[in-house]
């Protein structure tokens, strides 16, 4: 991971961040900043809250929470979280440092650095957009730890899409001091210890960072792939010499949907004019849908791109501090309904890309269409050439069916029937992050079959074009040879090249 010297510095403020930034935050590839003002808004934020909370029940800070909203629980207005003092003496504190011990309940494996950096950058960002009473100084901590590489032990499993609340809860208590910093990377000083009173305690918890977070870096990942989809289905198409009437602009200028019209417009862009005379009048669905099918999970990527931006950017404390007027406000705006339905129809439409890569495939490996040896082999003796490679490619296709499975079929009642409703966002986003792994697999298996079949026509496309400049760096990762052999290194290679690959859609 990139180490944080000399690196950019993004300024963040609770209003503009964006997933891609996420990604470079929780990389190690961008370090960021408070902005003052958002900072200045932060301390103008708690007297207002004691105001308010003198003269009304404010859910949290003068009663209990979940079932427990109905009970009374005695606050003293206190100065805001300060360096680590014995909790005797801070009667306030008491109530908020039970909360977050008794929520910090999570289970499972430890969630990764990455990921737990991510969590961090985007809780940073939503509590500078300004919703609570939180102190400026827990803001401070938490930029100060994706400075110096410090993370709290996060556990996997604790959300049910209305928060994340024990993985936020572990933050709260490392932050505290009662459970302590690892190192994700870099060598800094761990921050030091807060002493976080209610004003603290629930606002911290009050978000779905963890959740939004992974999604971001799933998305990062995913838009860059998805790139990638029209280069190989064009190297695909350049093995059959198929058709590229599917692509035409009037087509698309007649059904205009957008993604549909990008995938078109860039495989134009990609092949024409083409130096063939198609063999077919139609080719396969593979070829003749893609604009349709892979379109559709373009415009998904997209929807989902924008409501990331939205909660990245979003106060969603309950309750919500408004400062103008000055009051709480008791809501429902912590549930992750658009989040969980956006990553379900992602993950379907991803499905259909991998569909098709599996399809095209199947044409690559047939002699009707290619001219070449079945599974193209040495040669006609019975050797299985990439035969067990498209195994391996449906394989991945069923797993990348079960993770498509939508999340928010489920349903839970909690809290003594308090909290009836669950949208289970942070399941469909550790289901993206695993898609996006999977897919790529599969495009890796079409990539070798493509570049193997073009190499057995003989076919090498000008470098100086996008499309031969990709057949010439994946070739140059793929072995040569076409004796039986294992393939494993050879997709695991085309992957990693796919990893790394800076398409432009």
């Amino acid at each position: 991971m990139t180490p944080l010297v000399a690196i950019p510095a993004l300024t963040l403020d609770g209003t503009a961040l964006t997933p891609a930034e996420v990604a470079a935050l929780a990389r190690g590839e961008a370090r960021a900043s408070v902005a003052p003002a958002a900072r200045a808004r932060m301390l103008r934020a708690r007297a207002v809250a004691e105001d308010v909370a003198g003269r009304r029940q404010v859910y949290g800070h003068t009663t209990g929470v979940g079932a427990n909203r109905t009970v009374a629980v005695p606050i003293a207005a206190g100065p805001a979280a300060r360096p680590a003092a014995p909790e005797a003496a801070r009667p306030a504190a008491n109530h908020g440092m039970r909360l977050l011990r008794s929520h910090s309940g999570g289970i499972g494996p430890l969630v990764p650095a990455e990921q737990t950096r991510a969590m961090l950058a985007v809780r940073l960002n939503q509590l500078l957009r300004g919703g609570s009473a939180i102190s400026a100084t827990v803001a401070d901590r938490l930029a100060e730890a994706l400075g110096s590489g410090h993370i709290p032990s996060v556990h996997a499993y604790g959300s049910v899409g209305t928060g994340d609340l024990s993985a936020l809860a572990e933050l709260g208590l490392t932050l505290a001091g009662e459970q302590p910093w690892r190192s994700g990377f870099g060598a800094g000083r761990p921050p030091a210890p807060l002493a976080l009173d209610h004003w603290d305690a629930l606002p911290l918890m009050s978000s779905s960072a963890l959740t939004i977070g992974q999604t971001a870096l799933a998305h990062t990942d995913l838009a860059a792939l998805l790139a990638t989809v029209p280069l190989i289905a064009a190297l695909s198409l350049t093995a059959v010499h198929g058709s590229t009437e599917p692509y035409a602009a009037v087509v698309h200028a007649l059904r205009p949907h957008a993604g549909a019209g990008r995938v078109a417009a860039r495989m134009r862009g990609l092949l024409d004019p083409v130096p063939w005379t198609p063999a077919l009048v139609q080719d396969p669905f593979g070829f003749r849908c893609l604009p349709q099918v892979h379109g559709a999970a373009l415009d998904a990527a997209d929807g989902l791109e924008q409501v990331l931006r939205i909660e990245i950017n979003s106060a969603s404390e309950n309750p919500l501090l408004s400062l103008d007027p000055a009051d709480y406000h008791h809501h429902g705006g912590f549930h992750q309904a658009s989040l969980a339905l956006a990553l379900d129809q992602l993950r379907l439409a991803l499905l259909g890309t991998a569909q098709l890569s599996t399809a095209r495939f199947g044409v690559l490996v047939s002699p009707s269409f290619t001219g070449l040896p079945s599974f193209l082999a040495q040669d006609e003796d019975g050797s299985s050439g990439i035969m067990i490679t498209e195994y391996a490619a449906q394989s991945a296709l069923a797993r990348l069916r079960g993770l498509a499975q939508p999340v928010t079929l489920g349903h839970a009642v909690l809290s003594r029937g308090v909290e009836e409703h669950a949208s289970f966002a942070a399941t469909g986003a550790h289901q993206l992050l695993e898609t996006v792994t999977t897919l790529r697999l599969v495009l890796a298996c079409e990539l070798v079959a493509a570049v193997r079949a073009l190499r057995m026509r003989g076919t090498s496309l000008d470098p100086a074009g996008a499309l031969g400049r990709f057949q010439r760096d994946a070739g140059a990762l793929l072995s040569p040879g076409t004796v039986d052999r294992d393939l494993t290194p050879d997709v695991e290679a085309a992957a990693g090249f796919l990893a790394r690959h800076p398409s432009a859609d």
